[in-house]
């Protein structure tokens, strides 16, 4: 069983994969003698993760973090500096590779930062854009103007607005929705599988009548990049 771990910057996530199924899982509560491996991704705080490795150490359990690379298999990353593309989009990316092989996808990571990356349908990674969060955009104007204000009860939506909160978050939701339709032209006018993931990814994709929406994305990238690069 693989423990798969993402490591963001308050706070350490973790899936299990039995080689059929991913399960979330609490990390007081790992089932450490049935683990073979521990394979994780770091964006954030270092220093979350040193617990967690001591624990796999005292139980033999080897570990790995995955990181970016030029090539994976076929997969490339479309990053002269390939060291800079964030390993959450990279693991997305790679997700998205393995589970729609030889189709153009854009992928979308919708929380604090929103990330659009596309790849086509021959494995390349042509690259993306990185946006304010919906709720970044939202705080960003209500911090630094007068009189734009919010409401918490009011909901995202498409809508024109016909008040400052609903201008103000609808403005957010199709500013983000605008962009994925940019992110099309550059597949040539080619479809195109919409994926989501993040916070926001569900609500961004029930805006659209094909797209899919995985909670579980960089997890799998995770499992998928481990598997990738031992047949490298």
């Amino acid at each position: 069983m693989k423990l798969l771990v993402d490591v963001g910057n308050t706070a350490i996530k973790a899936v299990l994969f039995d080689g059929k199924d991913y399960q979330t899982c609490e990390l007081s509560k790992l089932p450490w003698s049935q683990i073979t491996e521990l394979v994780y991704a770091c964006v954030g705080n270092t220093e979350l993760l040193k617990p967690l490795l001591a624990q796999a150490q005292q139980y033999a359990v080897p570990y790995f973090e995955a990181e970016v690379s030029a090539k994976l298999n076929t997969l490339s990353c479309a990053y002269q500096q390939y060291q800079n593309l964030g390993i959450d989009r990279w693991l997305a990316v790679i997700a998205a590779y393995v589970e729609y092989p030889a189709q153009n996808c854009i992928i979308i990571d919708a929380g604090t930062a929103t990330t659009i990356d596309v790849l086509n349908q021959e494995g390349a990674h042509l690259g993306g854009w990185i946006l304010p969060g919906l709720d970044l955009m939202t705080s960003s104007l209500t911090q630094n103007t007068q009189r734009v204000f919010d409401d918490e009860q009011i909901p995202f939506t498409t809508e024109l607005g016909r008040n400052t909160p609903n201008g103000l978050k609808n403005g957010a939701m199709v500013a983000t929705l605008g962009a994925i339709e940019q992110a099309k032209q550059h597949l040539n006018q080619q479809g195109c599988q919409l994926l989501f993931a993040g916070g926001y990814g569900k609500l961004l994709a029930d805006t659209y009548i094909d797209a899919k929406f995985d909670s579980l994305l960089v997890f799998k990238g995770l499992n998928y990049w481990r598997e990738l690069a031992i047949k490298q």
